[in-house]
């Protein structure tokens, strides 16, 4: 167990996200979101639903959503390789409301990184629709933009994919 000047310390050095690529850039998800990873299964796909809807998971007893975050993106589904991820996330209408869980496919979703979230930087695009990217921060590696779980879907896609449970998952 972590002594708590070693807990204080790390609270210092920052928040910790997992790191994940969409292509050849650098995205992070606030691990206080994260579930947990697990290799990509076999889905139960959905007819008719739009490309970025990978399928349905089975998981505790819940079908979750799951949405390959490349495709929704960029219009193009990630690879499936062996860094390739389903990390099942928290998700709350804009941060609020009954909490609800559902899958993301992410590419190269293998490593954590601890950062301080005052570092991220807004910058002065209109993400338009993708109002999920967030700030970004510059280091040694590059650009890393922060995805908030919260602002993934629209209220359309929300509407159908999360129906309002009365209790959380």
């Amino acid at each position: 167990m972590a002594s708590p000047a070693s807990r204080s310390d790390a609270a210092a050095a920052g928040r910790l996200y997992l790191q994940f690529r969409l292509g050849a850039d650098r995205y992070a998800l606030d691990v206080h979101d994260v579930i947990e990873v697990l290799p990509v299964p076999a889905l139960k796909r959905v007819p008719e639903a739009p490309a970025w809807v990978a399928g349905l998971f089975p998981h505790r007893g819940e079908l979750l959503p799951i949405l390959d975050l490349s495709q929704m993106a960029f219009g193009r589904g990630a690879p499936l390789r062996t860094s390739t991820r389903l990390v099942l996330v928290r998700y709350r209408t804009d941060g609020q409301g009954p909490e609800q869980w559902l899958g993301l496919i992410l590419e190269q979703a293998t490593h954590t990184l601890r950062r301080d979230p005052a570092a991220f930087r807004d910058y002065e695009l209109d993400n338009g629709s993708a109002r999920y990217l967030g700030p970004v921060l510059e280091d040694e590696q590059g650009l890393l933009q922060r995805v908030s779980v919260d602002q993934l879907l629209s209220d359309e896609a929300r509407a159908r994919l999360l129906p309002l449970r009365s209790e959380p998952v």
